[in-house]
């Protein structure tokens, strides 16, 4: 209950917590991203499995590639073959990766042509789609583009550490094919089942126990209303927690890249863990194919263009001069952001525009508890670096019995404990800054009912990985 984290961070703050930094990014939060979608990470998600017979497990989810009309015909959505996609766990609590898996992408074309006229006159032309008929699973004869990745472990720095293959459990294969998006019902009569034959059985070098792997289009999973937040937060952040239509992302979809990995092989001495993602590029692009692509080693070579670890902070934290340093950054280095925690604008910004009393304790200590080094007694791991923590011991929630509001509501197991899908980060991030947790004498509006309309729980996703649900169509 949100007394029992209110008395545990309090605890932490009289201990004399360490300042730091802020949190991290989604959905064009930065002015450079948004002329590179394919890397653009949009969610990030950090949670113990709850699927039956799964405990022991913990599932990580990087969402890229933002708000994709499922109409987005005739290319779709594949990710950028010149890219590095990372997922990254640090389990010492330095802000440096202990481990990441790193994805690389492979697109290639069949080249499927029709032979246009007769006798001498016949021409062989080349296709304009990426399907030329029906795709069901176990049948793909008919798709034009082949999506596939590879995906490696690397313990210890990102660029310098040991990189080893991770291979399907079943076949021994190092490469992985990915699910084409889903272009519409009538090429694609069963895309549940499509997708299902993309869920692969891995052995990661390193762990005892088989962990797995998806890629794929998924429904977008984040809720809020977005657009209406920007418009001066134009919406009633005191009205119902759940108005018809407030969504904004109801009809998006985004890819996701999913694994389940044994807590054992993430955790070091401690079990909490820290994770984020990243989307590295080129300095120099040269040509569209992966053998122009440089080491994956050598770090000089890659730039970074996008993190993301705790949702929303580079959207309403950073401020509009750091977004793009901010992206190219890295945990270990977040002191130089500490200023947007410890002072945050949101609050001031609410009081401006509703009236209502933005705290008056500053630094704000309460806000680098949970977003910056974990809240003692449930997640804290180490220094002050933005990136969402997970104690891996908390024992996972069940979906039906999920509260939506996590810590807040009285499940343990939820945000910022980790990131469940059903989690309302949104709600919860605003009651936070507006100072729920701090006395009322120095935040006298903390305690109320802060939202932006938009509901979610756990009843939106499956029960078992992937847990986010399949993509809307491109036609019905």
């Amino acid at each position: 209950m949100k007394s029992r984290l209110t008395a545990v961070l309090l605890a932490g703050l009289a201990a004399g917590l360490a300042s730091a930094p802020a949190r991290a990014s989604s959905h064009r939060e930065a002015p450079f991203i948004t002329t590179q979608p394919k890397v653009d990470g949009t969610d990030f998600y950090l949670f113990n499995s709850y699927e039956a017979g799964r405990g022991g497990f913990v599932t990580l989810v990087a969402d890229y590639l933002p708000l994709q009309d499922a109409y987005g015909g005739p290319n779709y959505f594949a990710l950028d073959d010149q890219a590095l996609y990372e997922i990254h766990v640090d389990n010492t609590g330095s802000g440096r990766e202990s481990l990441t898996f790193q994805f690389r992408f492979h697109n290639a074309s069949k080249d499927i042509a029709l032979t246009i006229g007769t006798g001498a006159n016949a021409q062989t032309v080349a296709i304009p789609l990426i399907n030329a008929g029906q795709i069901f699973a176990g049948n793909t004869a008919a798709l034009n583009r082949i999506e596939t990745y590879t995906l490696n472990i690397i313990r210890g720095d990102r660029r310098t550490g040991i990189s080893q293959a991770i291979t399907n459990a079943a076949t021994g294969a190092a490469t992985f094919e990915k699910p084409v998006d889903n272009i519409g019902n009538k090429s694609l009569p069963d895309y549940a089942a499509y997708a299902r034959a993309h869920l692969y059985s891995i052995n990661i070098p390193g762990c005892a126990t088989a962990g797995k792997v998806f890629v794929g289009q998924r429904k977008d999973p984040f809720v809020v209303a977005l657009g209406k937040t920007f418009d001066l937060v134009n919406l009633n952040p005191l009205g119902p927690v759940n108005v018809p239509g407030a969504d904004s992302l109801a009809d998006k979809n985004v890819t996701s890249l999913e694994l389940e990995v044994p807590a054992t092989c993430l955790v070091g001495n401690s079990p909490v863990i820290g994770g984020w993602t990243t989307a590295s590029v080129p300095k120099n692009r040269v040509r569209h194919d992966d053998e122009a692509q440089p080491d994956p080693s050598d770090r000089a070579a890659w730039t970074q263009a996008s993190r993301l670890g705790m949702p929303l902070v580079n959207e309403v934290v950073i401020g509009l001069k750091d977004k793009d340093r901010f992206n190219a950054s890295e945990p270990k280095d977040d002191a130089q952001f500490l200023t947007y925690v410890t002072h945050p604008t949101l609050p001031t910004l609410l009081q401006l525009l509703f009236g209502v009393t933005a705290p008056t304790q500053y630094p704000r200590n309460d806000l680098v508890a949970v977003f910056l080094t974990g809240v003692p007694g449930l997640n804290a791991n180490g220094g002050a670096s933005e990136m969402l923590r997970l104690n891996t011991s908390t024992a996972p929630v069940p979906a039906a019995k999920q509260s939506n509001l996590g810590v807040l509501g009285g499940d343990v197991a939820g945000y910022p404990n980790g990131r469940r899908p059903g989690d309302d980060v949104v709600d919860m991030s605003l009651r936070v800054v507006m100072g729920v947790l701090l006395p009322s004498n120095v935040a006298p509006s903390g305690q109320l009912p802060y939202t932006d309309g938009a509901y979610v729980d756990a009843s939106f996703f499956d029960e078992t990985f992937p847990y986010l649900r399949s993509p809307i169509p491109g036609s019905p």
